[in-house]
């Protein structure tokens, strides 16, 4: 692996992962530009574990107010966030973040095996990107043409209920190349958040999610870190640039995301698909 890959790869996973375009999806297309195909070698798997670390860690420091709100160690008048103007009622809470995060948690454990046979190649992800893409075209539509009822303008305004089903939605996500973040923003538009609400739901929830996944493929590469055999200027490249992309994107979509629709990472989505069918798959 060249240190050039890293930069690529860090710049790749910091643009994508908290954008409704598919990290996951974006790392294989990746891959296979850079010429890894199916084939992944160990020291990459490893390597995307740390980029995506750098990922969380990124989102972490954008919500910490907000994280140290949920776990009551944050002080009303100080609790503020990005995204969120106020914090007045300091009414999001743990058990909001459960049920938002436990279904797709449990599905991705349950059928992780079935997930990595299948799903990691390009023909299904190029697939995802298309049909992740008609879903959140038409929350978004059946939301601007005010067929849904707005009831939660804030992530304080959340109800148990949106949490769970928010959850519950969020399960496609294990599809390589839906989005998680794409499921969730469209899913909470769909019951009744507003725009801004469901996009700091969505990314306050995967800190969580996002901790416990790589969590868990840390585990199956911990081998790699014991033995000394990665490149630690390789990794250390890939985990700066994917944190400072990452941070960057956050705060840089955050600021204007009420110009942005979702509409607009669908019609990406379309011609990524239609360019890697066009031109890469044979």
């Amino acid at each position: 692996m060249h240190w050039f890959d890293s930069i690529i790869l860090g710049i790749v996973e910091g643009l994508t992962e908290f954008l409704p375009v598919s990290s996951t999806g974006h790392m294989i297309l990746t891959n296979q530009l850079l010429g890894y195909g199916q084939d992944t070698p160990e020291e990459l798997k490893s390597f995307e574990i740390v980029i995506q670390f750098a990922a969380i860690l990124a989102i972490a420091i954008v919500y910490r107010h907000k994280i140290l709100q949920v776990f009551g160690l944050g002080k009303a008048e100080s609790t503020k966030s990005l995204s969120v103007d106020s914090l007045p009622k300091r009414k999001l809470n743990m058990i909001h973040v459960l049920l938002g995060i436990v279904p797709p948690l449990a599905v991705a454990f349950l059928f992780r095996h079935p997930i990595k046979d299948l799903g990691f190649s390009m023909q299904p992800v190029l697939w995802a990107l298309v049909v992740g893409g008609i879903y959140m075209w038409i929350a978004e539509s059946l939301y601007d043409g005010g067929k849904i009822k707005r009831t939660a303008e804030t992530m304080d305004d959340i109800t148990y209920k949106q949490a769970f089903i928010i959850g519950c939605i969020q399960c496609i996500s294990v599809w390589p190349g839906f989005s998680r973040s794409g499921s969730t923003i469209a899913g909470g538009m769909l019951t009744g958040l507003s725009y801004r609400a469901a996009a700091d739901f969505s990314f306050f929830i995967a800190i969580p999610i996002m901790t416990a996944a790589t969590g868990y493929e840390l585990l199956d590469s911990l081998d790699q870190f014991r033995n000394g055999t990665l490149d630690i200027g390789f990794l250390l490249t890939g985990f700066v640039v994917s944190f400072l992309v990452a941070w960057i994107v956050v705060v840089a979509f955050l600021k204007v995301l009420q110009k942005i629709k979702l509409k607009y990472f669908a019609w990406y989505r379309f011609a990524l698909a239609a360019l890697f069918f066009l031109l890469v798959v044979r």
